[in-house]
Parts: C-alpha cells; sequence; structure tokens
C-alpha cells in the first residue's frame, strides 16, 4: 500500500519517514496550520530526500500563483488541493494533483466526475482544520466507491488503526499526520516505526 507522512516539518523526520518505507511525503503550505512551512524550510526537507520519494505540496485555497511559486521554489512532485478550488482550477494541473474531499457522510459518486485527469483522490473527515486531526470516522462508507481514479484515506489513522483502514476503505493508500506525532509537526519515532511494522507485517 501507499503511506504517506503528511505535515512533517523536520529534515530527520523525513529521513526516518523514508528509510522506514513512506512512499509519499506530504509538505504543508497552508500559513494557518501548525505544520506550516516557509518554502526555504520546504527546500531543506525536499532535498533530504529528493528521488527517494515524491513530495507532495498541500494548499488550501492557495492562488494558482502562489502554487506556482511554492512549486518552483521547493521542487514538488505532486500538488495536493485541500479546500474549495473548483475543477478546473485543480484541473489545470493535470496528472500532479491529488483532490481532497472532506466528507460528513456516504461520498458521492458525482462529485468525481469533474476531475478524470488527476493523480487521484484523498478522502478525510470535514473538519475546520483541514487534516491532521486525528480525528477518525467510518472508512468503511468508501468501500463501495465508483471510482477508477486512485485514492488515499486520511483521519484518526495512527499505528493501531492503519490496517483497518486499510482493509474497510478499500483505499490504495493510507494518509498519516498526528497519528504519528508527539506534538503538531514533530514525528515520534516508535510511533512512526510501529505504524510500518502494522502496515507492512
Amino acid at each position: 500500500p501507499e503511506v504517506k507522512i503528511c505535515g512533517v516539518t523536520r529534515v530527520e523526520d523525513a529521513v526516518l519517514a523514508v528509510e522506514l518505507g513512506a512512499t509519499l511525503l506530504g509538505l504543508n503550505f497552508w500559513p494557518r496550520s501548525p505544520r506550516y512551512l516557509e518554502t526555504s524550510r520546504a527546500r531543506e526537507i525536499a532535498d533530504a530526500v529528493r528521488g527517494r520519494v515524491p513530495l507532495v505540496g498541500v494548499f488550501v485555497d492557495a492562488s494558482r500563483a502562489e502554487v506556482e511559486a511554492v512549486d518552483g521554489a521547493v521542487g514538488l512532485d505532486l500538488l495536493q488541493f485541500h479546500g474549495d478550488e473548483d475543477p478546473a482550477f485543480v484541473a489545470g494541473f493535470g496528472r500532479r494533483a491529488i483532490r481532497v474531499f472532506r466528507l460528513d457522510g456516504p461520498p458521492d459518486p458525482e462529485s468525481f466526475a469533474p476531475y478524470p485527469g488527476v493523480w487521484g483522490f484523498l478522502f478525510d473527515v470535514r473538519h475546520p482544520a483541514y487534516g491532521g486531526t486525528g480525528v477518525p470516522w467510518d472508512y468503511a462508507t468508501l468501500g463501495s466507491l465508483g471510482t477508477e481514479r486512485p485514492y488515499l484515506v486520511a483521519g484518526g489513522i495512527g499505528p493501531d488503526t492503519a490496517r483497518r483502514a486499510l482493509a474497510d476503505s478499500g483505499a490504495l493508500g493510507i494518509d498519516v499526520c498526528s497519528g504519528v506525532e508527539s506534538a503538531p509537526g514533530i514525528k515520534d519515532r516508535d510511533r512512526l516505526e510501529r505504524l510500518f511494522s502494522e502496515v507492512f507485517r
């Protein structure tokens, strides 16, 4: 499965996550997040693991110019849109885009139709904090999802819930943030090790 470790703020956490088996790393560029990164810091993290894992930039209602500026400065592989960006905006980034759907019930397959060319989708629980909330939900509501695009599942996932989230959701992988932290943006070695041993056992 894909394992995306999101909200990375330290070089050592990025390196450890990749060594343990992370297949995607998320860097947060939403200024109101406790895991927000200035581009210079993000570039340091990116350069430490570049070529070993795809780097995902997380944006919430940023302008195209803002996204392109960060992308150019950091060198991102994928762009994750977590806000109310319209389909045309997201589609403009083509195969590099991940569209996030924040759910408070079963997803509506009609909502996927405007995104035929994206890399895939990410399903999270609806919450004002736009991710990293640690709030679990009924992952099984995704089990009969009518989409041909790959998708990840997020929300309340950590060492003790990772296997259930994968099994119940039918997802290609999981997106993990607060479930492997000791504090916002500070990844915990023990929790990371437990997560990967659970997922890959």
